[in-house]
């Protein structure tokens, strides 16, 4: 039994089915209002389909300009362009800094690790000698002081690979607020994945071929590129389970 039911109001069909809520509607409605926008004022070319849909009411219509819109602002998405106008809505007294949070979060970072970095630096402890011994051979507060200033260097690779990414989020209209829960991850794969580089892939060297620049470079580049690592690992893994794997 169809229980779609339809109302007219000037002269126009309207769908009032019982499983579209008016909610959803009007969040629809505002969608559109904010992609156009969006659009306008980026310049970006906007399908001349919608103008004859624009002024309808009807469930059908809206659906349509909502997905030649999407179209219209990729990358950007609705949700991402919504969050961007809440980021500048005039009502709001607070500066650009203060504003996006992810991004005021990944300065301070940027600059607890940087100064980690200066700080461990200074010490005596971190030498040449020292980093060439590894985890292996040194101890103590020397080995400690050398895997913190590892992992400042891993700390500052991931800080500029997730600013300029979030620099680029911004431009493009692309960022959400659940990229901060990714970032928070990644800042830890990060981490990891510079110790990885620095000290256990570095077990399997020369001695002679390891110095500061060397490990250094190497916890710079697993921190920047930790996502890339984790995936080749993930990869590995995987190569060996179907190695071992027995065919059904």
């Amino acid at each position: 039994m169809d229980t779609t039911v339809t109302a007219v109001t000037n002269d126009r069909v309207i769908n009032t089915s019982p499983l579209i809520s008016p909610g959803v509607t009007s969040e629809l409605k505002g969608e559109i209002n904010a992609m156009l926008s969006f659009a306008l004022n980026n310049g970006l070319a906007i399908n001349r389909e919608i103008n004859g849909l624009l002024e309808s009411t009807t469930l059908d219509d809206l659906l349509n300009v909502h997905g030649l819109l999407t179209k219209n602002v990729q990358p950007a998405t609705p949700k991402s362009i919504q969050y961007l106008n809440i980021i500048n809505k005039d009502g709001i007294q607070e500066t650009s800094y203060n504003k996006i949070p992810l991004v005021r979060n990944l300065i301070l970072l940027a600059l607890f690790f940087l100064i980690v970095f200066i700080g461990t630096a200074l010490s005596p402890e971190v030498n040449n000698d020292s980093l060439d011994k590894g985890i292996m051979e040194n101890n103590g507060i020397s080995l400690l002081l050398n895997l913190t200033f590892l992992c400042s260097i891993s700390g500052l690779g991931v800080a500029f690979y997730l600013l300029k990414n979030v620099s680029n989020s911004i431009q493009k209209g692309t960022l959400v607020p659940e990229e901060a829960i990714y970032y928070t991850a990644l800042i830890f794969l990060g981490i990891i994945a510079g110790i990885i580089l620095s000290e256990i892939i570095s077990l399997y060297t020369t001695s002679s071929d390891i110095n500061l620049f060397n490990k250094s470079i190497l916890a710079l580049i697993g921190g920047f590129s930790s996502d890339a690592i984790f995936s080749v690992l993930q990869s590995l893994v995987t190569k060996v389970k179907q190695l071992f794997s027995i065919p059904a």
